[in-house]
């Protein structure tokens, strides 16, 4: 706000003082105009859509449970097998549409050297999907 001065010599200064008035005006004004305006935005066309009651269908991939001892053991869906019969079993299986998965359910204590050549044996003979069957861990 400009301050006065008793000086008659002395006309009034500039006024450094900013109208907010009509900025608050055109603001309001564009406001209004915006909530008017949003919903007519909206493009909802109401339909009657047919009513069907279905059930999800859950297909569950054909896959291969791979078991491995801590004594060396090694399983294939539960049958014992050696370490020579998973090159063949391998490759029919890699040829099969869709690829089963490969789940190994490795012990706490088994070898790691087993693990990782049946892994190689599976990779060579074309299975992609390899995955570890674990517990949660019960602490």
């Amino acid at each position: 706000m400009a301050m006065g001065s008793f000086d008659p010599r002395r006309g009034p200064g500039p006024m450094a003082d900013i109208n907010v008035v009509p900025l608050v005006d055109v603001m309001l004004v564009l406001l209004v105009i915006f909530i008017i305006t949003t919903p007519l935005l909206t493009n909802a066309v109401k339909i009657d859509l047919p009513k069907a009651s279905s059930a999800p269908n859950i297909t569950k991939s054909a896959h291969i449970e791979l078991g491995i001892r801590e004594n060396g053991d090694l399983y294939w869906n539960g049958e014992k097998v050696t370490m020579d019969q998973f090159a063949p079993r391998f490759e029919t299986a890699a040829k099969e549409q869709p690829q089963p998965e490969l789940h190994i359910r490795a012990d706490r204590h088994a070898e790691y050297g087993a693990v990782a050549k049946v892994m190689s044996l599976a990779a060579r003979a074309g299975l992609t999907r390899i995955g570890f069957v674990t517990s949660p861990d019960q602490d």
